[in-house]
């Protein structure tokens, strides 16, 4: 019998008002059905902001250790359960068993580090230029923040959002990807479970036109941080801009790694081979476009198919499986237009460009690995983001050609070379314009407690991770206190 979930608002589990659902089914058999979900909107919304605003009047007032205590004790339940979410992630959102466990374990790393900064959130004392008077400058938290999460990541990236608003005294309303709502349910109830009170963090499953746009619109959000595509930033960027909200922004990329003539080309394979199809390319810091130096590329393209040609699609929970499915039919098929947009471009497929149907391949959204050679780098497969195992092998003559090419894109999130020059190295990490730039890594592999984030089309200035995030989580209230038992004025009486 197939479970019907419903929407966490207030402290209790409440179907949506318009008794409408929506099916979530495994990307890699179709036929099985995992739950019912409420298909939320504008209602569901307005009960939930309700909520988080009726709540933030006391949680604000918590103890800042004590809220990440139970941020804590959620880090704790986590790690309990890694192997039980990974699992279910797998047969949720298609990504093979050890990235599962590998996305939990970024979760689990987020809690713990959130639950630090419960007993720091460290504000600025700085002297003042009048005698016997004090001034703070002190983190107060910002309100209701709408958490608005993409399916690819779907512990990891909630966590990243959910903690920090949490310890800095915030409410939240979380509007989980459509593709991926029992991960967001099974978080939830982690939460309830280490001790989080009533209206804290709401749970609101839906459609982004319906629950995704109201809750953006909501008068009562005073933030809304959002990770997907650059379009719909965009335009969550022009609505927020009507209701004076503060926006966070993690959008798109067309991530490159330069292969230079130095480079140890097993490693560089190894890594384009990880940042292009791990994840089955679904991912934003995701190596669609490697970039090569003229006298390796030969070598390099060959090496790289051959290694690619390798790859076993399947179940993310079989051992045996390298790639698994792609999320859903509609990226099943964008993806392949790229592939053909691609051919008619000129670029030649090297290795994959089909829809693959064989066995038991056919009962999911399974995608071969896709190779592109004789790109060019004005062509569209080089410059927008196709969300999937599709790689695009460039040519350079020089490093400062690959640094062109790599920053000719309206996205700028992660970068990589590999180099075993230092001058080059350095050289790179200088002109190459990401917010993320590895050397002799892939471009996939961020650690929670570093600002992630990037330029361009890719996000509008913020970096959630690491100690950046209290900056958007909470808001900076100065403070003067003059015990001087006269009046003072600043800029005159000095």
């Amino acid at each position: 019998m197939t479970t019907t979930y419903r929407n966490y608002i207030g402290g209790e589990w409440v179907e949506a008002a318009s008794g409408r659902t929506f099916e979530d089914l495994n990307p890699a058999n179709k036929e099985d059905l995992l739950g019912r979900f409420p298909r939320s909107d504008a209602a569901d919304v307005d009960r939930a902001v309700e909520a988080a605003r009726e709540a933030f009047k006391s949680w604000r007032l918590y103890p800042a250790p004590r809220r990440a205590e139970i941020v804590f004790r959620a880090g704790e339940l986590l790690l309990k359960r890694k192997e039980e979410l990974a699992r279910l992630m797998v047969r949720e959102m298609g990504k093979v068993l050890k990235e599962a466990r590998g996305d939990v374990q970024e979760g689990i790393d987020t809690a713990y580090y959130m639950a630090g900064e419960g007993r720091r959130l460290f504000g600025h004392h700085v002297p003042c230029e009048l005698p016997s008077k004090f001034g703070v400058a002190m983190r107060v938290p910002v309100g209701v923040v709408a958490a608005i999460t993409p399916w690819n990541f779907p512990l990891a990236i909630p966590t990243w959002k959910l903690l920090p608003a949490i310890v800095c005294g915030n409410t939240v309303v979380f509007k989980p990807a459509e593709d991926t709502p029992l991960m967001a349910h099974a978080f939830v109830e982690i939460l309830i479970e280490a001790g989080l009170p009533p209206g804290v963090v709401n749970l609101v499953h839906g459609y982004g036109e319906e629950a995704g746009a109201a809750l953006v619109r909501h008068p009562g959000v005073n933030l809304v941080s959002f990770t997907g595509s650059s379009e719909t930033g965009r335009e969550i960027a022009r609505v927020s801009a009507e209701t004076y909200k503060k926006v966070s922004l993690e959008m798109g990329g067309k991530n490159a790694i330069l292969v230079m003539d130095d480079a140890a080309l097993d490693l560089a394979v190894e890594g384009a081979i990880w940042g292009g199809f791990g994840t089955s390319g679904q991912r934003c810091t995701a190596a669609s476009r490697v970039i090569v130096h003229d006298a390796v590329l030969k070598g390099f393209t060959q090496a790289f198919v051959d290694r690619a040609k390798g790859l076993r699609l399947g179940s993310g929970l079989e051992e045996t499986t390298d790639v698994g499915p792609v999320i859903n039919e509609t990226q099943l098929r964008r993806i392949h237009e790229y592939t053909e947009i691609g051919r008619k471009e000129g670029a030649r497929v090297l290795l994959g460009g089909e829809i693959a149907t064989e066995g038991e391949l056919r009962r999911g959204f399974f995608y071969r690995p896709t190779i592109f050679g004789e790109v060019d780098p004005g062509m569209r497969i080089a410059r927008e983001e196709i969300f999937g195992p599709s790689v695009s092998v460039l040519r350079a003559r020089s490093l400062e050609e690959a640094v062109e090419i790599c920053n000719n894109t309206n996205y700028g999130l992660s970068s990589a070379i590999y180099t075993r020059d230092i001058d080059r190295a350095f050289r790179a990490i200088q002109d190459i314009a990401t917010g993320v730039t590895y050397v002799n890594a892939s471009t996939i592999g961020a650690e929670i407690q570093f600002p992630f984030g990037g330029v361009r089309q890719t996000g509008n200035g913020h970096r959630e991770g690491g100690w950046t995030v209290l900056d958007i989580m909470t808001e900076w209230k100065t403070v003067y206190i003059d015990y001087s038992g006269r009046l003072q004025k600043a800029q005159i009486d000095v």
